[in-house]
């Protein structure tokens, strides 16, 4: 039963990601963002890291029979969804949710420090927690300054994120409990609250680099 949950969770994360995706790219295409061009590859990326993740329970369950996901296949999927918040935090698209801060340089490389003994799998989560915190924190920080109505959805999202890569984390240290399955849960619901500003774009036609206001 735990396994069908896991196959599904990851499954739903895959295509809520992949949905997101298409709507950037159709927002790219209308408006000719370069932003919406990084977004697009930053929810693909998130999509395919849940593929990767998902693929690698079905060989197990279906081929192997032995109901447990490689470490490697996991890390692997972890890791391209690192690579998808990478490029949601440092998006122009979002510029003015992400004021520049001369700390996140040292802050940024500070799991670095922290993880480096452990797995490669912990890295990722750590960078990704980091990257996703620091975002939600500077979106509350530019609604507070310009109350800009989007700026919630998006901090909230980030937010959720971030508390799943969290969880996600420190379900190694319960490998029997469900936090495993409630961190999925919990990032597709930030991947879906984040879907909310970014569904605006085709319809309004509008870029998110001339400002939050846009998003009102």
């Amino acid at each position: 039963m735990e396994v069908l949950l896991e196959n599904v969770l990851n499954l739903v994360g895959f295509l809520v990601g992949l949905i997101i995706g298409i709507m950037s790219l159709i927002g790219f295409r209308n408006t000719g963002s370069p932003t919406l061009f990084r977004l697009t590859i930053a929810f693909f990326s998130i999509s395919a890291g849940f593929l990767v993740i998902w693929s690698g329970h079905m060989i197990e369950d279906l081929v192997a029979e032995s109901g447990i996901i490689k470490r490697w296949i996991q890390t692997l999927g972890i890791g391209i969804q690192t690579t998808g918040y990478f490029f949601i935090a440092f998006s122009h698209s979002i510029k003015a949710f992400f004021p520049k801060s001369r700390y996140f340089r040292s802050v940024g490389v500070l799991p670095l420090f922290l993880v480096s003994s452990v797995q490669l799998e912990h890295i990722f989560r750590s960078v990704s927690f980091i990257l996703l915190a620091y975002g939600a924190i500077e979106t509350m920080l530019s609604y507070f300054e310009n109350k800009n109505r989007g700026a919630i959805s998006v901090a909230t999202g980030l937010a959720m994120l971030a508390f799943g890569e969290f969880l996600g984390w420190y379900s190694f240290v319960f490998p029997e409990s469900v936090l495993d399955h409630v961190s999925t849960i919990i990032k597709i619901g930030g991947l879906i609250l984040l879907f909310v500003p970014v569904s605006k774009i085709p319809l309004t036609r509008i870029k998110f680099d001339d400002g939050p206001d846009n998003l009102k």
